[in-house]
């Protein structure tokens, strides 16, 4: 029940993880649920050989809310699809083939998407694929180079042009924020030395917004906060608010490049793309960007002061309502054996949180 979940027993939970930055406007919100259920008696699926009134009007909305002409969207059911069919267009439009990510990134569950991933956990293909380079990404906390920004003249950026300037690389992807990864989030200046390096020598940027897009953190979409053109989008989770929708988004001249046939079954189905037109109209209804922006800033300041009084509060990261806390012990050792103890003891207090980052901490 919107911000509420119930056990068994009908105890209730703050939900503060949001099925994993999925449920932006809430479990079960009435206003999304009325829309799917109207939608299922009319016209549950067909083929993808027809457009569907709602799959036309969800391309059109998505191209309206996109600050950049991203106005062309492929339609498929997850985040993994979508990276995937990312990466394929990068490669279609390039004529290149090899890809640059970052090591705390995750893209998916796919043979590709999970090469692309970085953080080790989640890399579980024995015969990993070797057109992939993984370089550190912006994590200011414990930078890879042992700098301190913004002294370190943005050098994990600049890490890049090392890798692509002498390779066939289609495109670099990364989580604007990375999710899984920690809440990582690049200081400011890291997007736009990113792109520079990138147009220099032709290679493409696709920002995975499949946790961080639809107002988490403060803007319809993540990388909105550095003021950077992508040229590729990906997004799923919060699209459709729990149901299974996935899309990637790119201007005409990209889109141009995808001359093939490609289509996905449910990909962009009358049901889910109802239910992302739904969930983007109660997103615009309530201001909900602007009230993560709002309450996320509330919510960040006080754990900063929190932090100032707790030596088990290292870091305190992210934009919006995506935001992360990184348990430390003496000389920055993960803390992964007391975040355990504190989720148990915000569960038996009945609030619902998550643990992410490389160490569990």
């Amino acid at each position: 029940e919107m911000q509420y979940l119930y056990d068994h027993t009908g105890k209730q939970y703050l939900d503060f993880y949001g099925g994993v930055s999925v449920m932006n406007a809430g479990h079960c919100n009435p206003e999304i649920v009325e829309k799917i259920c109207e939608q299922v008696r009319t016209l549950q699926h067909t083929t993808a050989i027809y457009l569907t009134q709602p799959i036309v009007d969800l391309a059109e909305k998505l191209s309206q809310i996109t600050p950049w002409p991203l106005k062309r969207s492929f339609f498929c059911a997850s985040g993994s699809e979508a990276n995937e069919g990312a990466a394929l267009l990068a490669q279609l439009y390039t004529k290149k083939q090899k890809f640059v990510a970052v090591h705390q990134g995750l893209h998916g569950r796919t043979k590709l998407t999970m090469n692309l991933t970085g953080l080790s956990m989640w890399r579980t293909d024995p015969n990993p694929l070797s057109d992939i380079v993984h370089i550190p990404g912006a994590y200011c906390y414990r930078c890879a180079f042992g700098l301190t920004y913004p002294l370190c003249d943005l050098r994990c950026a600049k890490r890049i042009e090392d890798i692509i300037k002498n390779g066939d690389f289609a495109a670099f992807i990364i989580e604007p924020i990375q999710g899984n990864g920690g809440i990582i989030t690049p200081p400011p200046g890291y997007f736009k030395v990113v792109r520079e390096i990138l147009d220099k020598y032709n290679v493409l940027l696709i920002t995975d917004e499949v946790q961080t897009g639809f107002g988490r953190t403060g803007e319809m979409f993540a990388i909105e906060h550095w003021d950077v053109e992508p040229d590729i989008m990906t997004m799923a989770k919060s699209l459709a608010n729990g149901t299974p929708a996935g899309a990637f988004i790119t201007n005409d001249r990209i889109a141009s490049s995808y001359t093939r046939p490609g289509a996905s079954t449910t990909g962009g189905n009358p049901v889910s793309a109802t239910a992302a037109l739904a969930t983007i109209a109660v997103i615009e209804k309530y201001q909900l960007v602007q009230r993560a922006k709002d309450l996320g800033n509330y919510f960040k300041d006080k754990l900063k002061i929190l932090q100032q009084s707790h030596g088990l509060l290292g870091d305190v990261r992210g934009k919006g309502l995506m935001l992360g806390v990184e348990l430390v012990k003496r000389d920055k050792i993960p803390a992964a054996e007391e975040i355990d103890y504190i989720l148990e003891e915000l569960k038996d207090r009945g609030i619902l949180a998550g643990k992410t980052g490389a160490s569990r901490n």
